[in-house]
């Protein structure tokens, strides 16, 4: 049941309407991996880190049983680092520092042991890396699972389009939704962006849910009120590990089962938010995030009777 995951391994400075911190572990990969590895193990990793990632932070995502071959760490440079500024509404933000650092030198390699992972994730990266892997594995993964961004749309478009062609579910917010296909109403920019390749299309809106699309069908889940918003960073992050640890898990990628891993990662993405970085994500236990997820179920459940 293994799950490969591809993304970055990092250092964010946050700063929020109620709380700032200089320096915390992030990264795409970071967050994914530990939501998924709450479902599913062993996780296999693929990222690059500097010389001052902490072995410590390493030697605890082993703990939860992630395999970390797939890590390169360059002892001469340090590791990717970004600072952001949220706005009062916790929805926006201003990004205030970007240092790639050993980014500019990621050119993933799939190690021998990862080759037949049955699941793939490919965390919000440069088209060319994700399709590099995509194009490495010996036998085509049961499910790939890929998250993009605005930024790759405006100046990498054509690699965006060729590794759209080759996953089958493509995850990204709804502003990116609407840049993407060039439409406003997101049922017609879901139909736009299934013609490209992806099977399967989530939508993610924040504090407003989340969107499935499969040809005609579709599915919303709402995300859980929250009384306070800590941290919105790593939330979408955190939801698609919940959604990728739930799949690997039950080894079911019918559109139901999905239904389901989008209130597991809804779930996950609810614990993300309520201290800075993956804090949280470290604390909680199995009977958490059931207890949790009952509440998503009570959230939607409701009987009634047509008149």
């Amino acid at each position: 049941m293994s799950l490969i995951v591809v993304g970055t391994m990092a250092f964010d400075a946050i700063e929020t309407p109620f709380a700032k911190t200089d320096r915390v572990i992030g990264g795409s990969a970071t967050y994914v991996a530990y939501a998924a590895s709450n479902f599913v193990q062993p996780i296999q990793q693929i990222s690059i880190v500097g010389f001052d990632f902490p072995r410590e932070e390493m030697k605890e995502l082993e703990e939860r049983g992630v395999q970390l071959d797939g890590v390169k760490v360059v002892p001469d440079k340090k590791s990717f680092f970004w600072s952001g500024k949220y706005h009062l509404d916790m929805n926006s933000r201003d990004t205030l520092i970007t240092d790639l650092n050993v980014l500019l030198d990621f050119d993933p390699v799939v190690p021998e042991s990862y080759q037949t992972a049955e699941f793939l994730m490919l965390g919000n990266l440069d088209p060319k890396i994700q399709l590099s892997v995509i194009k490495q594995m010996k036998v085509r993964p049961k499910l790939i699972v890929m998250d993009t961004m605005n930024f790759w749309m405006e100046v990498a478009m054509p690699g965006l389009e060729e590794v759209l062609k080759e996953v089958d579910v493509l995850m990204l917010n709804d502003s990116e939704a609407r840049q993407l296909s060039a439409q406003f109403s997101l049922v017609k920019a879901a139909k736009e962006i299934m013609k490209m390749g992806p099977k399967y299309l989530i939508i993610k809106k924040g504090e407003h849910g989340a969107l499935l699309f499969h040809g005609d069908q579709v599915f919303f889940a709402p995300a859980l009120p929250l009384e306070e918003v800590f941290d919105p960073t790593g939330a979408g992050d955190t939801f698609a590990g919940g959604f990728m640890g739930h799949i690997a898990r039950t080894k079911d990628i019918s559109f139901d089962n999905m239904k389901t891993g989008i209130i597991v990662g809804s779930a996950m993405a609810s614990f993300c938010v309520e201290k800075f970085g993956p804090q949280r994500l470290k604390e909680i236990s199995r009977a958490d995030i059931d207890n949790r997820i009952q509440q998503f179920v009570e959230l939607v459940n409701f009987d009634i009777e047509l008149v």
